[in-house]
């Protein structure tokens, strides 16, 4: 390969070293990353210094850039390249952030009609131990299902919204603008990997029912499926340093930040870009 790569763990994960995303990326380093990706489903390139320019410019290498529902608290929509933090308005830590969803396990934009590919995120300011991001490999978690559950949920579709997160993590209630700019959308509970063609769940915070199911029962079934993925065997961590951008397939993952350091006293800023990706199959 163009770099040098070092597997992290046999759930996901893969370590990159030798390799300068300020600099122009080589068409065989690109097609290295683009294999690597697939295999490893979560990439971290170490000791980078990126700018929002390079960020965004490494980022559009591997397709369109996503906007973001999102708004700021100053009501403004959030920019291609935005801020996660746990500051408050006036800059400082806090353990209540304006906004929290990504405290839930998720899979990134499922609530889009066309959900995301892949999402970049780089460390700019870390906390000295903790903050970290776990990821749970919804491909291992599906195989490792039961035959008889798989022929149960195989057909079953799920209805996704930006609404359904607001409510689903406590956050403030999405706005009639919001709604209306992502209105609910329905995706197969088990979707095929569009380059490989493998098997995953499709499940996470923003999903509001199971359609043509009561909902009870849905919610029981999805809280089961959760459970299920969320096993220690199905979850690599992420532990950050700084300089660290990671980049991750979304069609076969979910995760989450965790609260494991005192975040009204440190602060964890980081730059987050999303890829457009396809409808799910």
């Amino acid at each position: 390969m163009s770099f040098e790569l070092t597997q992290l763990s046999s759930v996901a994960g893969a370590e990159i070293h030798g390799i300068d995303l300020n600099a122009p990326l080589a068409p065989s380093a690109q097609e290295d990353i683009d294999a690597a990706l697939l295999a490893h489903h979560v990439l971290v390139f170490r000791d980078q210094r990126l700018n929002a320019d390079a960020q965004l410019a490494f980022t559009e290498r591997f397709g369109d850039l996503e906007n973001h529902v999102i708004r700021l608290a100053n009501g403004e929509p959030a920019p291609l390249l935005h801020v996660i933090s746990n500051l408050d308005a006036d800059g400082k830590p806090t353990s209540k952030p304006y906004s929290h969803g990504n405290y839930y396990w998720h899979t990134d934009k499922s609530y889009h009609a066309v959900p995301s590919f892949a999402t970049l995120l780089h460390a700019v300011e870390l906390p000295p131990a903790g903050g970290d991001t776990q990821y749970t490999n919804l491909h291992q978690a599906y195989e490792a299902l039961p035959e008889a559950r798989k022929r149960e949920i195989d057909d079953l579709r799920l209805v996704h919204s930006w609404e359904a997160n607001r409510i689903n993590t406590g956050n403030r209630p999405a706005t009639d603008a919001e709604k209306r700019d992502r209105p609910p959308v329905s995706h197969p509970l088990v979707r095929s990997h569009p380059d490989t063609g493998r098997k995953s769940l499709y499940i996470g915070v923003h999903v509001s029912h199971v359609e043509d199911m009561p909902v009870e029962e849905g919610k029981v079934l999805l809280e089961e499926l959760t459970e299920f993925a969320t096993q220690e065997r199905f979850i690599y961590a992420h532990q950050w340093r700084a300089g660290d951008l990671v980049m991750w397939d979304n069609r076969c993952l979910m995760h989450r930040a965790t609260s494991n350091y005192d975040m009204d006293r440190h602060r964890r800023v980081m730059h987050r870009t999303v890829l457009k990706g396809t409808v799910p199959h």
